[in-house]
């Protein structure tokens, strides 16, 4: 099954299932948003658990690779400026440098090709700007074996267990790594700040 068929079919779980194990992560996250009005890409939107947390003053585009998730989406836009869009990360609908801030939440992790995706993130930051990435990686030459064995059951479903997050950034040559905190469930959820040079 692949990516758009498997989100379509857990779009109405998907709530109950992510929204108050991640909360406070997520408003952790966000709060790194620049203070002044920004153009602002939601990149793998969901099903908008990340808009009730947005300071209003910025502009935002919802990218989504399905319809069922942005259709979710939409009541908790409504104090934004939002636009939704269907489209795919792995090849972003925007010119270079199109946005000042990209918040990347839970999607690295689920993606096929996540290089690929942080790559894009890259490609329409804005010099200067900055990416906002909440997901889980493991971190080169960690074993995990429960969570490699896991890996190709979970991938079919909903999410990747194996993506090594430096890995990933050695791909993206023009971003740099700002910050890198624990978020969630002893590290494996990481709070990454990167900044476009």
């Amino acid at each position: 099954m692949g990516l758009k068929q498997s989100y379509g079919l857990i779009a109405p779980f998907y709530d109950f299932a992510v929204d108050r194990a991640t909360r406070r992560i997520r408003q952790n996250s966000l709060a790194e948003l620049p203070a002044a009005p920004s153009r602002v890409l939601l990149a793998g939107v969901g099903t908008g658990l990340d808009l009730p947390h947005l300071p209003a003053q910025h502009s935002y585009v919802g990218l989504d690779l399905t319809r069922a998730m942005l259709r979710r989406s939409l009541p908790r836009a409504q104090h934004l400026n939002f636009f939704p869009l269907q489209g795919d990360v792995h090849q972003l609908p925007f010119h270079d440098a199109s946005f000042d801030a990209v918040v990347a939440h839970l999607i690295l992790a689920v993606v096929p090709q996540p290089a690929l995706c942080l790559a894009e993130i890259s490609r329409v930051l804005k010099p200067g700007g900055q990416a906002l990435i909440l997901d889980k990686f493991l971190r080169r030459d960690q074993h995990a074996p429960v969570r490699r064995l896991l890996n190709p059951l979970a991938r079919r479903v909903a999410t990747r267990l194996d993506v090594v997050f430096e890995d990933l950034l050695d791909g993206a040559p023009g971003l740099h790594l700002t910050s890198d905190r624990a978020a969630l469930a002893g590290g494996w959820f990481r709070h990454i700040r990167l900044h476009r040079r």
